[in-house]
């Protein structure tokens, strides 16, 4: 960041003089301003340049003035010719194709030097702040958006320590943070805005205004690591002193509430000085305007793009921009690796609702196709959240954390099951439901006692992986997650013991909208006799009878070669393959493809012993000396050279480009959709046809004859 602050000395020393102010305390509170208004993290980031006329023959400036600004890590700039200020300063700091300017900060009265402005390269974000200068009707042209005027007397520590009161309009300041693609980072946002507040002066109020615990009321808040936190949000406002106030979801109520608070407290004389309203509404445009006759300060903390014109266009308070002062990264910024830690507990969260609500509507109707509406309805069904426009933060939000995946289909949606967060909300998820299942079932019983679930969950060796079932909270937590997702039923009894006494059971839902997300083991495969017309018939000479059995059978190869060959093993979990492959499953498909498989004995199904498990797993291995096998992988093989060499040669990689490198015998949507599945293309953000090449991926590397490294270092 190229941030430079310039002070008029000599308009400075009138203006000390004049309001009775140390200049010594001034000049130290303007640098400091200047920092924290331009969000630098080191003091050592921003230029801060004091000039005037020490030395010409109407020196105006006593010398002691020149070595407080020097004490207060100024650099001095002498302007001996006073009517020559402006040329001097762009020859001495602007010179011809100088570095663009991020932030300018002029300190200055005098509107003649608004005259350096043009003659400044700023770069395409740059923000220009002028500190004494209080004309609303100056015209600033092209530079009118980034220039914000404020009163000099308007800056923090000029006078003496005030009382600073905040008040926080959340749901506002969050909906709009995130409408402007940032992600809601809660622990930056609380420690940067009380920073920020405490540079006003002393707090002594401070207050969050949002309808907390109301499940999807909010866009996604998330800690520094990622973690979803919506249900923590407001222990750790409170941690921070600030004071979460809860009103009924909706503009109306949360504006009421805030305006009776402030408006209230205003009348106390230990009330705030300050009164820092952070709200982009502009119907608190009365309540700042009762707050300044009664001689309040008042401040507006908005987001840009999201800010009432009426707040923007006020001549008499100070507006600071919340993504100016923080550093909250954009959605497309989001990655699997920041969402998922092995070292901390996977607890439930908006996310997991996602990926519950996503697969109950898929196994509901395998065939169908999921767009983001059906998945927005069935979110706001069982009340993950609370309207259309939060179910499009949060789905957008999963997709841009890789939870989700965009389809070929328009507006459909896919889970990707490669995902931590995918693999083990659906692990616990399924077993959960499936211990509460077989317990009734072996038991007859008609309900599970809490407790006891609770122990048998603590057996369940499937869950012994780093940050799951490590105590009964995290079981609580997760069984609360399956009642609130209605794949579990919580009801109270009376105790056997103790009629009086009601006690928490829990069992499965009757409804046929609550239907358990456990579903039945995979059976084991047997071949109808119908596929042995199948056998000794090349999987390419079956497109034109059977074509989704033959694409299956492709997908079954590529996607158990490359897990066996990533994961050294020998076999591939046969259930966990078809959930995978699932969406391109038009019914029996799968079972077909691996039918005729078997025909052609290009693979092998047995139990296999599990080493994460007391009990074997159905498991499919590829037999790669089968000529079908072997023209299949070094077909998928000559597709990744075609991809590496676009790679090399820096061509877009779409289906048509992709196309024009192949014959025309190439099913090109085939293998462009085993690539996407498989993770070696992705998506371009915003690009409805343009894919970006995994180069490290491991097949990719072993096409290209690349050094393979260790599969973890891979996945690291």
């Amino acid at each position: 960041m190229n941030a430079y602050l310039l002070v008029d000395v000599d308009d400075l020393h009138a203006c000390a003089d004049n309001r009775q102010v140390n200049l010594q305390e001034l000049a130290v509170a303007i640098r400091a301003n200047a920092i924290m208004v331009a969000g630098l993290i080191e003091s050592n980031l921003l230029r801060a340049i004091a000039f005037g006329n020490w030395s010409g023959e109407n020196a105006s400036l006593p010398k002691e003035t020149l070595a407080i600004f020097q004490t207060a890590g100024y650099e001095i700039f002498d302007i001996a010719e006073p009517a020559r200020v402006n040329e001097s300063l762009q020859a001495r700091f602007f010179p011809p194709e100088h570095m663009p300017v991020s932030w300018l900060i002029l300190a200055t009265t005098r509107k003649e030097l608004l005259a350096l402005l043009p003659q400044i390269n700023f770069s395409a974000t740059s923000r220009i702040r002028l500190w004494g200068i209080n004309d609303a009707a100056l015209d600033f042209g092209p530079l009118g958006d980034r220039v914000v005027v404020q009163r000099l007397d308007s800056l923090v520590g000029i006078q003496k320590i005030k009382n600073v009161a905040v008040y926080i309009d959340f749901e506002n300041i969050s909906i709009s943070l995130n409408e402007q693609g940032y992600v809601v980072n809660l622990d930056h946002l609380i420690d940067r805005m009380v920073s920020q507040a405490q540079a006003h002066g002393q707090l002594v109020k401070t207050a969050a205004y949002a309808p907390w615990g109301q499940r999807g009321a909010l866009p996604p808040l998330v800690d520094s690591g990622g973690r979803e936190v919506a249900d923590d949000a407001p222990s750790r406002l409170m941690k921070s002193n600030i004071d979460p106030v809860f009103h009924l979801p909706g503009k109306q109520s949360a504006d009421i509430r805030i305006a009776r608070d402030v408006l209230a407290d205003a009348d106390y004389p230990e009330s705030g000085d300050v009164i820092i309203l952070a709200t982009g509404d502009r119907d608190f445009n009365d309540v700042i305007n009762t707050l300044l006759q009664k001689r309040k300060t008042v401040v507006v903390w908005g987001v840009r793009g999201s800010t009432g014109r009426l707040l923007q266009d006020h001549p008499s308070l100070r507006l600071d921009y919340i993504d100016d002062f923080t550093d909250l990264r954009t959605h497309q910024s989001l990655s699997v690796v920041e969402t998922e830690h092995d070292t901390e507990s996977f607890i439930p969260s908006q996310w997991s609702s996602v990926v519950i609500q996503h697969f109950r509507l898929s196994a509901a109707n395998p065939q169908a196709i999921i767009t983001i509406d059906d998945l927005i309805a069935q979110l706001n069904n069982v009340g993950d959240v609370i309207s259309q426009e939060r179910g499009q933060d949060l789905v957008s939000q999963a997709t841009a954390l890789g939870i989700l995946t965009e389809q070929d289909a328009p507006g459909a949606i896919g889970l990707n099951f490669q995902h931590p967060v995918v693999d083990k909300t659906l692990l616990i998820a399924n077993r959960l439901a499936r211990r509460v299942a077989n317990t009734l079932s072996t038991r007859s019983w008609e309900y599970v006692n809490y407790g006891f679930l609770l122990k048998g969950i603590a057996m369940e060796r499937d869950l012994d992986r780093p940050g799951m079932n490590d105590s009964d909270q995290w079981r609580s937590h997760w069984i609360d997650c399956l009642v609130r997702e209605r794949l579990l039923q919580r009801d109270l009894v009376p105790h056997r013991h103790n009629p009086d006494d009601l006690v928490p059971v829990i069992r499965l839902p009757e409804t046929r909208d609550s239907l358990p997300l456990s579903q039945p083991e995979t059976e084991p495969v047997s071949i109808d006799i119908s596929a042995q017309k199948w056998k000794g018939v090349p999987p390419h000479q079956m497109v034109d009878s059977d074509s989704d059995v033959a694409r299956m059978v492709t997908r079954i190869v590529i996607s158990v070669q490359q897990f066996t060959s990533f994961r050294n093993f020998a076999w591939c979990p046969l259930g966990s393959l078809h959930k995978r492959l699932r969406e391109h499953d038009g019914g029996m498909a799968f079972q077909h493809a691996v039918e005729y498989l078997l025909v052609n004995e290009m693979v092998r199904v047995n139990e296999y012993a599990n080493p994460r498990s007391d009990y074997n797993t159905k498991g499919i291995e590829l037999n790669e000396s089968n000529s079908y096998v072997a023209a299949l992988l070094a077909e998928r093989d000559e597709f990744v050279r075609v991809l590496l060499t676009m790679y090399r040669n820096n061509d877009g990689i779409t289906h048509e480009a992709v196309a024009m490198q192949l014959n025309s015998d190439w099913d090109v949507g085939l293998w462009l959709s085993i690539m996407r599945s498989e993770n070696v293309l992705n998506l371009m953000p915003g690009r409805a046809d343009q894919f970006s090449l995994f180069r490290t991926h491991h097949t990719v590397k072993i096409v290209a004859n690349d050094e393979v490294v260790d599969p973890q270092e891979i996945a690291g």
